[in-house]
């Protein structure tokens, strides 16, 4: 036996041992960030299953166990993105990517479904898991003893999940799956209370006009498949965000880029499409505040800021970028100093701060953008959870007053002739004549060609009918034709 010491082993460099231990822990971090990311995601996904499968089988839960489950599930997934954030931080916002598996692959396609944890993701998760914690938390006194409270809830949960789905989506395909749960959770919410005509009127145009738009996220992520062979944002922009280059050719950028203009037009309801937000006020409170205040609204905005190096790659998209901003922030504001109740008025103002946002990005201001979108969510979600108790305070003020309260303060139309200051106020009850001229230019032509499809279509059916019964009409007289030679 060799004695050990007389052992000789070759010397090891210090630098290999403190690069082996460097990507051990390189490697441990993103196990702990990849766990994290995930439980973000699972959270919201596990309280929709455990609400949702007792109700469906017709033993729903009671409100204060609903309440506290929705309410864990939002708190897990807000420490988890918390945690994250501080991991993050502390690595310099190093973008961290977690595989979670393949779609599927044909040829040189392949969809996958990634996740990605970067200085754009985390930030947004947040805050958007923090507001449905404190909505839930309102809408658990709200809807008290409501007949569709466990419904509330299930849709709740399901926006959640499509919010954190669409947010740390790491490719294209997974953002479009996200973005389809915030539609249909939107719609469903907006006709929560369905025994009102006007509720299902308003959830109808909603859907309609995301429908619409939605075509051009579906078109943007086939045109991404054929120029690059996947949906990855790591195949589409190389480097970190802000800071990420597009890798896509210019000719398919700027096409690709105007599709996702166009879909975030009609989810963050830019002019033309945004008849139907004053409308979504329909549904429950909690339900406005999250969705048409803070998260839903701003959802074109983030897809847009996620995309980004696609339009510096495109100076048309980022020019139509800002002109629609600007022309929307001009349209709601103008609009919205002649609402007469405190919710549309609050939908007005969301959607001119969505417009300023566009604005922003068109002109490249990504992290002031990402800011603006924060702050303005947390105060219109407070201030839409606060209007019901707003207007009882002001109405038990005017009544101790005894009287109107009086016109607000000074304001920019002022500096304006009298004329153009009545004109305008014309206008803007007309709702900028939006809708009148969507339904002449738009909505009316298209009514009236599938109405002549639809006649065309009743006439060729009649018209083989028709002839069919006369095919049966010959061979029946040619049965009893030959029925009765047989008889002679």
């Amino acid at each position: 036996m060799i004695p050990l010491q007389n052992i000789s082993l070759p010397p090891v460099p210090l630098a290999v041992l403190a690069f082996d231990g460097l990507a051990l822990q390189a490697g441990t971090a993103h196990d702990v960030i990849s766990l994290l990311v995930v439980t973000q995601l699972a959270a919201p996904a596990l309280t929709l299953v455990a609400i949702g499968l007792p109700a469906l089988l017709g033993w729903p839960l009671a409100e204060r166990t609903t309440t506290r489950l929705v309410g864990a599930g939002f708190t897990t997934a807000f420490l988890a993105s918390l945690a994250v954030l501080f991991v993050l931080i502390m690595r310099g916002f190093a973008t961290e990517v977690v595989h979670v598996g393949t779609w599927f692959a044909v040829g040189h396609h392949e969809a996958t479904i990634e996740l990605v944890a970067d200085g754009l993701s985390v930030p947004y998760v947040c805050f958007s898991t923090g507001l449905c914690s404190l909505v839930n938390a309102f809408a658990g006194k709200y809807l008290h003893r409501e007949p569709g409270f466990t419904r509330f809830f299930v849709l709740l949960a399901l926006f959640g999940t499509g919010m954190n789905l669409m947010v740390l989506a790491g490719s294209i395909d997974v953002l479009f799956a996200g973005w389809e749960f915030l539609g249909i959770s939107s719609t469903l919410l907006i006709g929560f209370f369905h025994e009102r005509s006007n509720a299902v009127k308003a959830a109808i145009r909603a859907f309609t006009t995301y429908r619409i738009c939605d075509v051009g996220l579906l078109a943007a992520a086939v045109m991404v498949h054929r120029a690059v062979g996947s949906g990855d944002f790591e195949r589409i922009f190389a480097g970190t965000w802000p800071n990420a280059e597009c890798l896509v050719p210019s000719g398919e950028a700027t096409v690709i880029a105007i599709l996702l203009v166009f879909a975030a037009m009609g989810k963050s309801a830019q002019v033309p499409f945004s008849n139907w937000l004053p409308r979504a006020m329909e549904g429950p409170t909690p339900s406005s505040a999250i969705f048409y205040g803070a998260l839903s609204i701003h959802a074109g905005a983030y897809v847009l800021l996620r995309c980004e190096p696609l339009l510096d790659a495109s100076l048309l998209a980022r020019v139509m970028l800002v002109v629609v901003g600007v022309g929307t922030a001009l349209h709601a504001s103008a609009v919205g100093r002649v609402q007469t109740d405190l919710k549309s008025m609050l939908a007005y103002a969301s959607m001119t701060q969505a417009g300023i946002i566009f604005a922003e990005i068109g002109c490249g201001l990504r992290v002031v953008a990402l800011v603006h979108i924060v702050s303005h969510a947390i105060l219109r979600s407070l201030q839409i959870l606060r209007s019901p108790s707003a207007l009882h305070d002001r109405h038990e003020l005017e009544a101790a007053l005894g009287g109107h309260l009086g016109a607000g303060g000074w304001s920019l139309r002022m500096l304006l002739p009298v004329g153009w200051q009545q004109g305008l106020y014309r206008v803007s009850l007309e709702r900028g004549f939006e809708e009148m001229a969507a339904m002449r230019l738009v909505i009316g032509p298209v009514w009236r060609l599938l109405e002549r499809i639809a006649a065309a279509e009743q006439a060729w059916i009649d018209w083989l009918g028709a002839e069919r019964a006369s095919v049966n009409e010959n061979a029946r007289d040619s049965i009893v034709n030959r029925s009765d030679g047989a008889r002679r």
